[in-house]
């Protein structure tokens, strides 16, 4: 038998990676691991680690109107962001995937343009050319306005799944008379459902987190979630800030294990 030699430097770097990556995952936990254990505390200050433990900050975030319609302003523009962006973008992200002409290039840059420019520009941008239409601080603002960046990643997430597919169902569908529309409907979407649920996840928590957009288009009837918890930072340290940010971290870890499991348990091959 031959002896095996381990490379003491193999092992050294080995080492060196696995220490810097603990120490990459701890540096990212850590805003987490400090929020969390003091949503528990209570509902005087907010200390770390908490001196007791209660559910005061979340009955006082449930009961509180000045928490709550926030929240529903939130829900409301998120759904209406993501429905907008999936009935936009996925059609085009499968247009997009499948054809090729002349402003191919041009369209995508336009599209995928809000993932690259700085949302405080664009939300500028959107403010001065909102309010000379009139509608600044209204839901429609806020919704149109997050639209804008959560399309370009709808329709990334789409041009993706659709380059996975085996096209030559969409043909044989199209030999055997099935319209554009119809092939699409009973062919492409069917096997694009992973791809469309992460996608939608993906908007409407992006929709969902948006503070900066929200922040420039916002009216005193239209605030959301993360403006007003950015504006409580800014006035008033309320503790009931760290229940709220342990409830919109428990809603991305349920949203993201809910996207995973779903992609799983749906078949890919066709």
């Amino acid at each position: 038998m031959s002896n095996i030699i381990v490379d003491p430097n193999s092992r050294r770097y080995r080492a060196v990676g696995t220490g810097l990556a603990a120490a990459v995952y701890l540096f990212l936990w850590a805003p987490i691991m400090v929020a969390v254990p003091m949503a528990f505390g209570t509902a005087n200050a907010l200390t770390f680690p908490p001196t007791s433990y209660s559910l005061d900050l979340f009955k006082i975030f449930l009961s509180s109107p000045d928490w709550l319609e926030p929240l529903f302003e939130s829900l409301k523009v998120a759904l209406a962001s993501t429905a907008v962006s999936m009935l936009v973008g996925v059609p085009a992200g499968y247009w997009i995937a499948r054809h090729e002409f002349v402003s191919k290039r041009l369209i995508s840059g336009v599209i995928m343009g809000p993932m690259v420019v700085p949302h405080v520009v664009v939300a500028l941008g959107l403010f001065l050319y909102f309010s000379y239409v009139r509608i600044s601080g209204t839901t429609l603002s806020i919704v149109l306005g997050h639209v804008m960046f959560t399309l370009a990643y709808v329709v990334l997430m789409i041009v993706a799944g659709v380059k996975k597919l085996d096209r030559n169902l969409e043909f044989g569908a199209e030999l055997m008379g099935a319209g554009p529309l119809r092939m699409f409907i009973t062919v492409v979407v069917p096997q694009l459902v992973p791809s469309l649920v992460s996608a939608a996840f993906f908007a409407f928590l992006l929709s969902f987190d948006e503070v900066v957009i929200s922040w420039f288009l916002a009216g005193p009837s239209t605030i959301t979630l993360p403006v007003k918890m950015y504006s409580a930072l800014q006035w008033e340290i309320s503790p009931v800030i760290a229940a709220v940010s342990t409830l919109l971290t428990a809603l991305s870890v349920l949203a993201c294990i809910v996207a995973v499991a779903f992609k799983k348990s749906t078949p890919t091959d066709v």
